[in-house]
């Protein structure tokens, strides 16, 4: 009886063992399915991915270059009718690609990947099928044939010689480009055919003078004569373009350039992804243009409560270096800026990497005042990084280069500093090389040149932010001195409010004038009278608008990073500090602030 009843103990043992161990089985099971299915959406995605980039740089070969994708370099956009179409039926499959994609067990950031891959493509098929750029905005084109020679330029990513041949390839192609922009031209806003027209002189001046000045240590004689007749070429063609634009388009140029309110809120919701309604949008800006205006006013009257506002700036742009000390002025904010950061614990510099301070090219000194060339994403070869200044023509008058330098006084070198530098897009190229999704790599490949971008309201607004940030964390400030009685340092917040003013009108002209509230000449005036700015700059800032018509995304994503930092501070609260509220915000890459504040705040709540 003893021995029947030890040996149902023992059967009872194994019955119960057998049973503990079933759930650590079916469990691993479980963990093995879903490892299998994570292993297979995220090779779906990536697949999908692949795709969408092949087409992309087949399509926007000079892109592909600027990516730092270097078998593109031969290529040319073609534009052609057939071209487009072929686009419309790639980037239709690709949507429907990325929507279908298994979401079951994609990372975190796997699927805001996913999320924002759908938006990328629906914002492809926006730009061609809806705002119809092809149609309608003759510049596109000589921008774009300008631009596929300069970044064979601007980097040394390959010999002279190597780049030259690549070029001559390209400017073979060029003259049917302008064929098949004729072809494709049909009655363009009078205004885009106008900056057309204004831009291409100088463009063709481009051509004659500074891109054979790129090549000239290039010593194949025979590479050097093929390119001397087909550069010859591309001025022929480019100049024919322009007298076509004279002639045949600008008379019956008379299509409106405003996108109107449905259109405008699909542009910010495939771009930005942003879904905010357009009223609620616009008493945003307006309360932040008042908040800024009313800090301008109160900021110059601790400078000089003798004076207006505009004659206190109008002194504060007088106070500047000699036009021979403006690079070491440059290079000495950016030394103190990297320093102050580490010091104050404001973030972390994944890198002791520098960009070097340098003159602007010669073919890049009507393009920009200070730029930041950072390489592609893709990039292994010109990795430096450099932060081009333009210096005033040496042949210019002394009014002419007092007027060039008012545009670097002290309080405009530090703010662009912070903003191309230091902690702006500089340490965003950084942090960006280090994150682990080669899809938020390929997003932030800068699309300026062709007049597009996606999730500026992160690559600007972030820049943005860094300026007010900077100066709020105390940079710039006077030891010992009260805030409020340190005249050195509200003459940089000054100069940091009216950057913001000058946002802030971008910000309300773009989307009144794009929804029919303003007239072109009443944004000029807005510009003018709540921006601050001079009607020279108005008029550039308007005309601007036209073709840009979401460059609110400067102020945009600067208050939705505002937003994001209080609504993380509160889920933390003790726990909250300022360089672990911006190392997660950089880890994040290029992503537009819907999916960050998903993965840093685990929810949807608004974004503003």
């Amino acid at each position: 009886m003893r021995k029947l009843l030890a040996t149902a103990a023992v059967f009872f043992a194994l019955i119960t063992m057998v049973n503990a161990q079933a759930p650590a089985k079916t469990s691993s099971k479980k963990a093995a399915r879903a490892k299998t299915a994570k292993v297979s959406s995220e090779a779906a995605l990536n697949s999908a991915f692949q795709e969408f980039m092949d087409s992309f740089f087949a399509f926007e070969p000079s892109l592909g270059t600027r990516a730092g994708l270097h078998q593109y370099d031969s290529q040319m956009e073609n534009v052609s009718r057939q071209a487009v179409e072929r686009q419309i039926v790639a980037y239709r499959g690709l949507v429907k690609k990325f929507e279908s994609l298994p979401t079951a067990g994609l990372s975190e950031m796997a699927a805001g990947d996913r999320e924002m891959m759908i938006a990328r493509a629906k914002a492809a098929l926006f730009e061609l099928e809806e705002t119809r750029w092809w149609e309608n905005d003759p510049d596109r084109y000589s921008a774009t044939v300008s631009d596929s020679a300069f970044v064979l330029m601007g980097r040394n990513f390959a010999p002279p010689e190597e780049r030259l041949r690549s070029l001559v390839a390209r400017e073979h192609q060029m003259p049917q480009l302008f064929s098949d922009a004729r072809a494709n031209l049909k009655n363009p806003p009078r205004i885009f055919t106008e900056i057309a027209i204004e831009q291409l002189p100088d463009i063709i001046n481009f051509f004659k003078k500074d891109v054979p000045e790129a090549f000239a240590e290039v010593k194949d004689a025979k590479l050097q004569a093929e390119f001397k007749e087909t550069n010859q070429q591309v001025v022929v063609s480019m100049q024919q373009y322009l007298d076509y634009l004279k002639k045949d388009l600008l008379p019956n140029a008379k299509g409106d350039f405003r996108l109107g309110p449905e259109k405008f809120r699909k542009k910010l919701l495939y771009e930005e992804m942003v879904d905010i309604p357009l009223d609620r949008l616009l008493k945003i800006g307006y309360d932040n243009l008042h908040r800024n205006q009313q800090m301008f006013k109160k900021t110059a009257a601790l400078i000089d409560p003798s004076k207006t506002p505009q004659q206190v700036l109008a002194a504060v742009e007088k106070e500047h270096p000699a036009p021979d000390q403006l690079l070491k002025a440059f290079a000495d904010r950016l030394s103190g800026l990297r320093a102050y950061i580490a010091q104050k614990k404001i973030m972390t510099t994944p890198s002791q990497e520098m960009p070097k301070v340098e003159e602007t090219p010669p073919f890049m000194r009507a393009l920009t005042f200070a730029s930041m060339d950072t390489p592609g994403p893709f990039e292994t070869h010109a990795k430096e990084a450099y932060f081009n200044v333009t210096l005033p023509d040496k042949n210019a008058t002394p009014a002419q280069i007092e007027d060039h330098m008012s545009e670097f006084n002290y309080g405009v070198i530090t703010s662009t500093a912070i903003h191309e530098a230091f902690p702006g897009h500089f340490e965003q190229y950084l942090w960006n090389e280090r994150v682990p999704s080669k899809i938020r790599q390929f997003l932030s490949l800068d699309l300026s040149f062709t007049g597009g971008h996606f999730s500026g309201t992160n690559v600007e607004g972030w820049a943005h932010y860094t300026e007010q940030m900077m100066l709020d964390e105390g940079y710039g400030r006077t030891p010992g001195v009260p805030e409020e009685k340190d005249v050195a340092f509200q003459k940089l917040r000054l100069g940091q409010l009216q950057d913001a003013l000058l946002r802030n009108a971008r910000y309300i002209v773009g989307l009144e004038m794009h929804t029919g509230k303003l007239t072109f000449d009443q944004g000029v005036e807005f510009f003018v009278n709540e921006g601050y700015q001079t009607r020279g700059g108005a008029l550039r800032e308007t005309r601007r608008g036209t073709s840009d018509p979401t460059y609110l995304m400067y102020t945009l994503g600067k208050l939705e990073i505002l937003k994001l930092r209080d609504d993380y501070k509160k889920k933390l609260e003790a726990k909250f500090s300022l360089q672990e509220f911006h190392n997660r915000f950089m880890e994040q890459g290029v992503a537009p602030l819907s999916v960050i504040r998903k993965t840093m705040l685990g929810n949807d709540s608004p974004a503003l």
